[in-house]
């Protein structure tokens, strides 16, 4: 069962092919490095999944310099989503993506058919020789490469270190997601796995810099849905080593990115997206759009960093 989510990575057909082909001759694994926005599922008024909004996103999006894109993430409702929904917006996003780019889509279930979302309801008996032999069997079973994902403030469980290690071992579990925010724990990560080449992507745009600091390559970041640009570019100064310009801009990303993931959630980020020229939408229910009070601050934690 899954005590954390995973994430699989969805190349394009070719560039599926083309990845198996070269890592078979030469050893080498899928570089995920880069920055993904974790995208958000438009609704109708009415609460239908609006794949129209959708296709307008993912135009504006493969502008960017994106790595890639993440569905089926918290960001993306997937709780709410209808199976047949979930396949659907899957195959619409891989349709558009750029042959240049990485899907990489969410799985929170506790079967291997992925449909059913029971994120860690077994917690107490998840130790790490139990998340170690789930995720074993997961990557032997997949056709594509698994990215780990820990994600304590949903699930309640840190994905244990000594897992991590082990895990990383596995010529088909590539890297890490991890959201929780630790520092120190993605430096001790980074270390202790640096010889398996396996790579560590920040869960967050407010730790991001940091995180580049201690060795991950790249961040999954709500924050990208609504700041892609200056998510791609504070990815870029850290990584050519401009670390001063790189702390002003990360200044200014964290009072926005901490309104729109914990503090306010998808109603919030979805709201930012309207402001930005995006389609957010409404959420579905049992989510509720932000009060009055919540939206003033929210607008308030953008215009005092200078994006509004």
């Amino acid at each position: 069962m899954f005590a954390t989510r995973s994430f699989t990575l969805l190349c394009r057909r070719s560039a599926a092919s083309a990845w198996r082909n070269n890592s078979q001759s030469a050893g080498e694994r899928l570089d995920i490095s880069g920055i993904y926005p974790p995208i958000a599922t438009p609704f109708t008024q009415s609460e239908d999944v609006d794949y129209q909004r959708l296709d307008d996103n993912l135009k504006k999006y493969g502008s960017l310099p994106f790595r890639g894109l993440v569905v089926q993430g918290s960001n993306g409702e997937y709780p709410h989503l209808t199976p047949q929904e979930r396949v659907e917006v899957v195959k619409r996003v891989k349709q558009a993506l750029p042959e240049d780019k990485l899907l990489m889509a969410g799985s929170g279930c506790e079967c291997k058919s992925l449909l059913l979302v029971t994120p860690c309801f077994y917690r107490g008996r998840m130790d790490s020789q139990a998340l170690i032999n789930h995720y074993t069997k997961v990557a032997d079973s997949s056709s594509v490469p698994v990215v780990l994902y820990s994600v304590p403030a949903n699930t309640g469980l840190d994905l244990p270190v000594d897992a991590i290690i082990q895990l990383s071992q596995h010529p088909n579990i590539v890297g890490l997601k991890d959201s929780g925010g630790d520092i120190t724990r993605i430096a001790l990560l980074v270390q202790k796995t640096r010889s398996q080449d396996f790579q560590v992507l920040a869960g967050s745009a407010g730790f991001l810099m940091a995180a580049f600091a201690v060795g991950a390559v790249g961040g999954v970041c709500a924050l990208a849905n609504v700041l892609g640009q200056q998510v791609c570019d504070l990815a870029q100064l850290c990584v050519s080593g401009r670390w001063d310009e790189a702390r002003e801009l990360q200044y200014r990303l964290i009072e926005p990115n901490t309104a729109v993931t914990r503090q306010y959630g998808v109603p919030a980020l979805k709201q930012a997206m309207q402001w930005f020229g995006y389609h957010g939408g409404v959420c579905r229910s049992p989510l509720k759009p932000l009060s009055k009070a919540d939206l003033e601050q929210l607008r308030v934690k953008f215009s005092s960093n200078g994006w509004l």
